[in-house]
């Protein structure tokens, strides 16, 4: 099949220089409403990676984002939300970033081209048949990320990718590939933009229906939140007085003894039944 980097075709449009704030913005716009679409049609190649991911994470196995650039720090960002979100630990989802934690802020010159480096980084976190790795790269062509799946697909462990173009060498290289064809950036070549809206949407889908699979929500509440800050712990109290149907007061006595708002609810109910 043929392969035509999509994400370094020309701009539909041109002369942005001339154009006023107003008609940048709208431009901008109209080409970031064609993310969702893309995202749709590439759902039955999200559900086939989530449901090997919840699989390997009910077994015991982890979750591993590999990118560089802002592909990198997506994956890293989205690892990052899941232990204050769900209540996981920080070694459940895990984002890896060519040229370590530096090229999080600041890039780093070449690393991304590394075809050696990328399965070291793994080997530093014992990766085992248990784990699934997920490759993230816009153009699908990165060395650093195709070349540590392939490592990993030779020690038979799962692996997944996210990218922005059709038959790319990551996509042949993935065994569960997810692209999002969202075709030419506003400014060309860009992929911060559209490409990484696309990314991000679907590393949200991921995270997030993976971690209801495993039963870290209830009904439609973070329920295993880490309380970390004011507004969790109000939202905290408010989930619990729906839940109970008690007062503020009750409420924040129950969560201040407890910590956590799934084991003041269940304590709760145990001691009321």
């Amino acid at each position: 099949m043929s392969f035509t980097k999509t994400t370094e075709q020309d701009s539909n449009y041109n002369h942005l220089e001339k154009m006023s704030i107003s008609e940048l913005l709208s431009n901008i716009n109209n080409e970031d409403k064609n993310v969702p679409q893309a995202v749709e049609k590439a759902l039955p190649q999200i559900e086939a990676l989530v449901s090997i991911i919840v699989s390997k994470l009910k077994n015991g196995g982890r979750l591993f984002y590999m990118g560089a650039g802002t592909s990198g720090r997506l994956g890293i960002l989205d690892a990052s939300e899941c232990p204050p979100t769900f209540g996981v630990s920080h070694n459940l989802v895990i984002g890896i970033i060519a040229g370590g934690d530096s090229a999080i802020r600041k890039a780093v010159e070449f690393a991304e081209d590394s075809t050696t480096q990328g399965w070291e980084d793994l080997k530093s976190y014992n990766i085992s048949k248990k784990d699934v790795v997920v490759g993230i790269a816009a153009s699908g062509t990165t060395p650093y990320v195709i070349a540590a799946l392939k490592a990993c697909n030779d020690h038979h462990i799962i692996t997944g990718c996210i990218t922005c173009n059709k038959y790319s060498p990551l996509s042949q290289t993935a065994q569960y590939p997810i692209e999002v064809i969202v075709g030419p950036e506003f400014v060309t070549g860009s992929s911060r933009m559209k490409a990484g809206t696309a990314q991000k949407l679907v590393l949200n889908m991921i995270t997030t229906t993976t971690m209801i699979q495993l039963g870290h929500i209830k009904g439609n509440k973070m329920v295993d939140m880490q309380l970390s800050n004011n507004k969790l712990v109000d939202r905290g109290t408010k989930m619990i007085m729906m839940e109970l149907n008690i007062s503020e007061e009750e409420a924040k006595i129950l969560l201040n003894t407890h910590k956590n708002v799934r084991t003041a609810i269940k304590i709760y109910k145990d001691g009321n039944e």
